[in-house]
């Protein structure tokens, strides 16, 4: 079961969030199709999104993550809402090259570094909150750090991984992020700095069966740290035959017209779950008589 959890350490102020996002991951790389590079980038941002939809306390919150750097991976989106629901896209889901110097695949070869990473939290406000900072290294753990940092002013240490097998799909995925609150103290700070050190890749750690509760415990053995929630994750799409005739209504009859004259037919695809809605010159009149 995938799932994310948030702990605190109130006296040392330290926020965190773990969770293990395998079957998400794998769900998604189904839906899109995607070679191994592209399920490793696409991944580490649905990951990332999850982690992140923790953080918002509204019921109907959300946040959503777009990093367009520029490579061959297109644009990559991840959505998710305060209950553990995610879904996304991304442009290129055919971008595959060959492994980094370190052995490992390339996700910021294929994303880029040129770009940006824009996060868009709907709060219930008028206005939704938008943050974006340059990427800085396109392995978008790191552009996360630098976003938290930058945009958010809140120290955090991000890690995000997506381990792909030998046919493709998704053997472990996962991530977490650690944060310092403003009272956190400098012995605190050195403590979580070299744990980090010596841990693991989050992937490895899914892989030896370790629960998110259980990867934080070991990350933060030296603070009193206790768990405040837990989501169970699901890669969802809420998308509707109505919703995407909402759409059609709002391109105008005119422009609708002209698609079926082209085509014979309109169809429109979902980007996040590749769901087709196909409509008729009869469906198209009676949508837009009502």
């Amino acid at each position: 079961m995938d799932y994310v959890v948030r702990a605190i350490d109130e006296k040392a102020g330290i926020l965190a969030f773990c969770g293990r996002t395998t079957n998400l991951v794998e769900k998604a790389r189904l839906i899109h199709d995607t070679l191994p590079t592209a399920s490793a980038a696409f991944g580490r941002l649905l990951t990332a999104s999850a982690l992140m939809g923790l953080m918002l306390k509204g019921e109907k919150d959300t946040v959503t993550l777009r990093v367009d750097g520029g490579g061959s991976a297109g644009i990559i989106v991840a959505h998710a809402d305060s209950k553990g629901n995610v879904k996304g896209f991304i442009g290129n889901p055919g971008a595959n090259i060959p492994l980094n110097q370190k052995g490992k695949l390339d996700v910021a070869g294929i994303v880029g570094s040129t770009g940006t990473l824009t996060v868009v939290k709907d709060l219930g406000l008028k206005e939704p909150y938008v943050g974006q900072v340059p990427l800085v290294s396109g392995e978008i753990a790191e552009d996360l750090t630098y976003y938290f940092d930058k945009s958010e002013q809140i120290p955090s240490s991000v890690a995000l991984g997506v381990l792909v097998d030998t046919d493709g799909s998704i053997k472990a995925s996962g991530g977490f992020i650690i944060q310092l609150l403003p009272r956190a103290e400098e012995k605190a700070v050195a403590s979580i700095e070299e744990q980090l050190k010596s841990t693991k890749p989050v992937t490895q750690l899914i892989e030896d069966k370790l629960s998110p509760e259980d990867i934080l415990k070991n990350l933060l053995k030296d603070f009193e740290i206790t768990f405040t929630a837990k989501h169970v994750l699901n890669y969802h799409c809420s998308c509707s035959k109505e919703k995407i005739e909402r759409i059609l209504l709002s391109l105008g009859k005119n422009e609708v017209d002209d698609i079926l004259r082209s085509q014979g037919t309109v169809e429109l695809i979902c980007n996040y779950c590749r769901k087709s809605y196909r409509f008729e010159k009869e469906d198209i009149d009676k949508i837009f008589s009502v």
